[in-house]
């Protein structure tokens, strides 16, 4: 995937714009305005890939009847997405909020998706509740040795299918997120992205982005938040950071 494209994905789930950007509309809707919005990030030396990052699992303020407090999204929402990101020929990121449970066990249901060629995987370090914690009053964290067990098992998926190298990407926007970032694994199956989401004002977002950017060890990426940036960063400001990001997503 990379150095030979850029990313640039809408985020969001079905239903709501709350989420993301990608809930404002219908999925044809999602799929053209990413579309238009990652034809700017343009570069002689790369093409760009637009993408849609969907939340499939999302984290929720209670419990559930199993305890999770999270929730999988309706498959024929998912493919609703996936169908439209396939007209346009787009990549689709399966988005993971896991609540309570453990990244290993959340990504399991999607399994099937996960199999086929242009479905990614992104793992939500702030929704990965320890006990007694919940989404929306802490701030979650998983370890390496978690993160580990997920990407070995996509890798593996990947190579015994036989599919093109996968998009994963590590969301944080603080270095607690992933304590011990340093021992996550790399696989050649895996294009590993660690996405820096922090959201506010220019100097606070940048500041983050090179405090815990760990360039050596992944691909970068960076996250634009429509309403809470003040202001929003342009395509071109985003090109200019150093390291330059790979990876470019909208909320």
């Amino acid at each position: 995937m990379f150095p030979q494209y850029r990313v640039v994905a809408y985020y969001g789930t079905a239903g709501t714009k709350a989420l993301g950007v990608l809930g404002q509309g219908t999925p044809e809707d999602a799929a053209e305005a990413v579309e238009k919005a990652a034809g700017a990030f343009g570069t002689p030396d790369r093409k760009v890939q637009p993408a849609m990052e969907f939340i499939a699992t999302v984290a929720d303020g209670g419990p559930g009847k199993d305890g999770a407090y999270s929730h999988d999204v309706a498959a024929q929402q998912v493919q609703a997405y996936l169908d439209a990101a396939r007209r346009h020929k787009e990549l689709f990121i399966l988005d993971v909020q896991p609540g309570r449970r453990d990244f290993r066990e959340a990504v399991k249901p999607w399994q099937n998706l996960v199999r086929q060629p242009d479905v990614g995987l992104a793992l939500d370090a702030e929704w990965r509740m320890g006990p007694g914690e919940v989404p929306g009053q802490a701030i979650g964290q998983v370890g390496a040795t978690e993160v580990n067990g997920v990407l070995d098992w996509v890798a593996d998926l990947t190579k015994t299918g036989d599919l093109p190298q996968k998009v994963v990407v590590l969301h944080m926007f603080r270095a607690s997120m992933i304590p011990d970032l340093a021992s996550v694994r790399q696989h050649p199956e895996l294009a590993l992205v660690q996405h820096l989401d922090g959201f506010g004002d220019v100097k606070t977002k940048t500041d983050i982005y090179h405090a815990i950017a760990a360039p050596k060890q992944f691909h970068m990426g960076f996250k634009l938040f429509y309403t809470q940036d003040k202001p929003l960063l342009a395509p071109q400001d985003v090109l200019a950071m150093t390291p330059q990001p790979e990876f470019v997503s909208y909320q």
